[in-house]
């Protein structure tokens, strides 16, 4: 063999042998990078998943608050006026009441009786059991002489203000708005059902004109738009 020969077979070899090593370098490279790729997807996957576990639990939170401890409620109309306005939105606890019955002058959202498909917000006034008298703009509780005091009616009184006696029942309430001059509450609401086809006469609608305990949702405590307030008790 040739000088010559044996010089162009060892350069031969010598370039074999770093064209494998460059090929080998780059199966690497590609695999590293597939492998960084995977990671990322497998990091991007987990990711994913830890946000899609957190909002079903807010999801789940959310429904179990608003089906058991809280009812949200707007306000449509000036019947609860100067308490809250109409545009207000609020929370009720739908838990005060597990453990303890409505008390007079309690603000409660509760099925509108003749449409339990609506929501009514008004005050407790009438009791079960018991007797109440509108006089002259006056409330009467059985045959007590001296009408409930009521300061947190906004204005004078003249409207369907005299000649209403509801003998409420058992295991029920009589609701009336504070705003009494506007608020279509349980004066009216005998009439509304003989308008809606519900009764055959007012006399007959008059068992529309009161709230069974358990269609009271719940109590309402707190405004939360378009401000935060609480809704404090009135004390007699």
């Amino acid at each position: 063999m040739s000088k010559e020969y044996e010089n162009e077979a060892a350069g031969n070899g010598v370039s074999g042998s770093g064209g494998f090593g460059n090929e080998a370098a780059g199966s690497n490279a590609s695999e590293n990078k597939a492998g960084k790729e995977e990671k990322e997807t497998r990091s991007l996957a987990k990711e994913l998943l830890s946000w899609l576990q957190i909002i079903i639990v807010a999801v789940l939170v959310s429904l179990f608050l608003t089906r058991v401890v809280l009812v949200n409620a707007m306000v449509p109309s000036s019947s609860m006026e100067m308490l809250i306005s109409p545009g207000d939105r609020l929370f009720g606890n739908r838990l005060t009441y597990k453990t303890k019955d409505p008390a007079r002058f309690d603000v409660v959202i509760f099925k509108y009786p003749v449409d339990e498909e609506e929501n009514y917000i008004k005050r407790v006034i009438g009791l079960p059991g018991e007797t109440v008298t509108i006089e002259n703009a006056k409330i009467y509780i059985n045959d007590s002489k001296t009408p409930l005091e009521e300061n947190y009616l906004p204005e004078e009184w003249l409207v369907k203000n005299d000649g209403y006696v509801f003998e409420v029942p058992e295991d029920c309430y009589l609701m009336l708005g504070d705003n009494r001059n506007v608020s279509m509450d349980a004066r009216y609401w005998a009439e509304e059902a003989l308008s809606e086809g519900l009764a055959d006469s007012v006399e007959d609608g008059e068992r529309f004109v009161y709230v069974h305990r358990d269609k009271i949702l719940g109590k309402a405590m707190f405004t939360y738009w378009p401000h935060f307030r609480l809704l404090s008790d009135y004390k007699e």
